[in-house]
């Protein structure tokens, strides 16, 4: 057994694997209920003797069963917790951090998912951090200000922050370097790293950021107030500061799925029918004082090398999990581009693009980018912009098996990244059972993300000011000389060229 020393005691670790420790669980601030309930994240209390850190700490509220993952028990609530892996677990050198931010829809998961072991990122020379913070209504969800007391937006965001000041203040002792920081995260977790990017209160906690699959949606404080009378009214309690309160966690959850299931099932209910996530960043000029994209173009953090990458065909698994309303005819496809208020020109173009392809196919292509690709290149160009580096890639493996073609979907790209593929539990998104040429093109992912957060040089070219060089992700490497396997909307310069008219961040609901 290892031990480190923190600012708030000592914690008790374990050998992970050969030349890695680990050390999980362990408190970054206190459990934010009861009196700190929707409020900033408090500092953890100190401990005496030595804390048995060799267990992932418990998730946040969320109604969500992931595959070898805890699922979160009511009463549970000391959630504001991270995990670190380390190869150098006596201290004395100084190597780069990497911290990562899970994804879920703001909404659900947790750093105890099977594919975010950091043994082989630890392995590769860094230490890895992986957090839990606030989700659902408890981290992202509008509480009115009433009687002068003001309740702040975006506390999952805050529960972030306070996660990189305890490294900063406290990693050293695990042999991480403060001063050399990358954060990331994937779909809403590399959205949160895009927020944290323009966010004052993160200023200097980290040098790099990785971003895979960032979702677009940002909302105005009017829709987080909706929401947060759709939940109420869902939960049967007033829509006041005392009346959420006095729900308790659990029933916010229940009221937050009874809330997405009227969604799904009402097709004339907007484009929130299409993929019901009631939650996302809220621009309440604090917090987070200015929408990413803009904020970056600005320059806010020029000084932060950004890699950003998206998967080709990202909505094929929210579709495959059935978490998404399936679009088979014209005239659900017009009327999704309506909702959105798309183009006729940019639907027109995807369907010429795969002229044999099904509707759905068409609707996936379309709404995978409208969540996740198109705002992934423009982050790249906006961070370009405003004088930051930036490096822009795509994830395009995929493979036949017995079930049909597993495609280069959302998540797929995590697993090869972390160096994960051979958890059982991660076996739906590759496709089964790892091939050489999967090994092969994951341990060169793993390479590039410890040889980013070294150096800031992953091994690709920085994107300018247009649509940048893009490094394709792939077990075949004609797949990356523009083969696009029958999918619509290949993401050429005249593909892009149709979503000139389509502002970001999506604010609608």
């Amino acid at each position: 057994m290892e031990t480190f020393e923190t600012g708030n005691g000592r914690v008790r670790g374990f050998r992970a694997a050969d030349g890695v420790v680990a050390a999980l669980g362990i408190p970054y601030a206190a459990p934010p209920f009861g009196a700190d309930r929707f409020k900033e994240p408090r500092p953890a209390a100190a401990w005496t003797g030595v804390r048995d850190c060799t267990r992932f700490g418990v998730i946040a509220p969320q109604s969500a069963e992931l595959p070898g993952a805890p699922a979160w028990s009511p009463g549970d609530e000391d959630v504001l917790s991270l995990n670190v892996w380390t190869p150098a677990p006596g201290g004395g050198r100084r190597l780069p951090v990497l911290v990562w931010i899970h994804g879920g829809a703001y909404t659900f998961g947790s750093s105890a998912q099977p594919d975010f072991d950091g043994t082989a990122l630890a392995r590769a020379g860094l230490v890895v951090v992986t957090l839990n913070y606030r989700l659902g209504f408890e981290g992202f969800g509008h509480v009115p200000a009433e009687g002068g007391v003001a309740y702040p937006d975006n506390r999952g965001l805050l529960d972030q922050v306070a996660a990189l000041r305890w490294i900063r203040d406290n990693i050293d002792g695990f042999g991480g370097d403060p001063g050399n920081v990358t954060v990331a995260g994937q779909s809403s977790g590399a959205a949160s790293v895009a927020c944290l990017m323009v966010m004052d209160r993160a200023r200097g906690l980290f040098h790099r950021a990785i971003a895979h699959s960032p979702a677009s949606p940002c909302y105005t404080p009017a829709i987080a107030a909706a929401t947060t009378r759709e939940i109420a009214a869902a939960a049967g309690c007033p829509a006041t500061p005392e009346g959420l309160a006095a729900a308790d966690p659990q029933t916010l959850v229940r009221a937050g799925d009874a809330v997405v299931e009227a969604y799904r099932r009402d097709p004339a209910s907007g484009s929130r029918h299409y993929d019901p996530s009631l939650y996302a960043p809220v621009l309440d000029g604090d917090v987070l004082p200015v929408d990413p994209l803009t904020g970056l173009s600005e320059g806010r953090s020029r000084d932060v090398d950004l890699l950003v990458c998206h998967t080709t065909e990202e909505y094929w698994l929210l579709d495959a999990v059935g978490s998404s309303a399936k679009v088979t005819t014209e005239e659900r496809l017009a009327a999704f581009a309506a909702d959105f208020g798309l183009p006729d020109a940019l639907v027109d173009g995807y369907r010429a693009d795969a002229p044999d392809a099904p509707v759905l196919d068409v609707y996936l292509a379309v709404f995978g980018d409208l969540l996740f690709g198109e705002y992934a290149h423009r982050l790249a160009e906006q961070h370009a912009r405003g004088g930051g580096r930036a490096r822009l890639s795509r994830f395009d493996r995929r493979r036949g098996g017995p079930g049909g073609t597993v495609r280069a979907w959302h998540c797929a790209d995590v697993p090869f990244a972390f160096g994960t593929l051979h958890d059982e539990a991660v076996a739906f998104l590759i496709g089964g059972v790892p091939s050489a040429e999967d090994h092969d093109l994951s341990a060169r992912m793993v390479r590039a993300w410890a040889d980013f957060a070294r150096t800031g040089d992953p091994g690709r070219p920085a994107a300018g000011r247009g649509a940048g060089e893009v490094m394709t992700w792939t077990t075949d490497d004609r797949a990356g000389e523009g083969a696009d396997h029958g999918v619509p909307g290949a993401r050429s310069a005249a593909a892009r060229a149709r979503w000139a008219p389509v502002s970001f961040p999506l604010l609608r609901p």
